[in-house]
């Protein structure tokens, strides 16, 4: 018996790669899974989300979340962005990058830029920000799976997304 192993994952185009990145760069925020340190399980949680230069997404969070001590324990990660709009949501498109967090030493030499550019994008942050348990991380894309809408699947490396 004969089954069709063909893949539903398309070449990376120009296209593919510069929505990509417009998904990245213009979203305010996120659907970020980590691990419970304790439990091993997968969390999921809601963050505020900006774009360092490059374009690697920062985001700025309390150690009173779940996500900062599961991102300190585990650096591993993965970033959901998209906004589904009317109709169906699983037709609009949306990115999920699998990274490696990386926090942002408080008072750092990173912290001035990276607070700036995340700043810039979310003012309303600037409330929280300077709060001592709050602290920026970098989530360093590995690889990215894009869905640009129905049938249009792509894998992309960190090349494709940053910049």
């Amino acid at each position: 018996m004969s089954e069709d192993r063909r893949t539903v994952v398309l070449e990376t185009t120009g296209e593919a790669v510069a929505l990509a990145r417009k998904l990245i760069r213009d979203a305010r925020h996120g659907a970020l899974a980590t691990l419970d340190p304790r439990s091993g399980r997968p969390v999921a949680t809601r963050v505020g989300l900006a774009t360092d230069v490059d374009g690697t997404p920062i985001i700025l969070v309390s150690a009173l979340a779940a996500h900062t001590p599961a991102l300190r324990a585990d650096p591993r990660c993965s970033l959901l962005i998209g906004e589904p709009a009317k109709g169906d949501p699983l037709a609009h498109p949306r990115i999920t990058l699998h990274c490696h967090a990386r926090e942002i030493e408080r008072g750092g030499p990173e912290e001035s830029g990276v607070a700036a550019h995340y700043l810039a994008h979310n003012p309303k942050a600037a409330l929280y920000a300077g709060l001592g348990d709050f602290r920026y991380f970098r989530l360093e894309p590995l690889e990215a799976s894009l869905n640009a809408g129905f049938g249009r699947a792509y894998a992309l490396a960190t090349a494709d997304v940053l910049g």
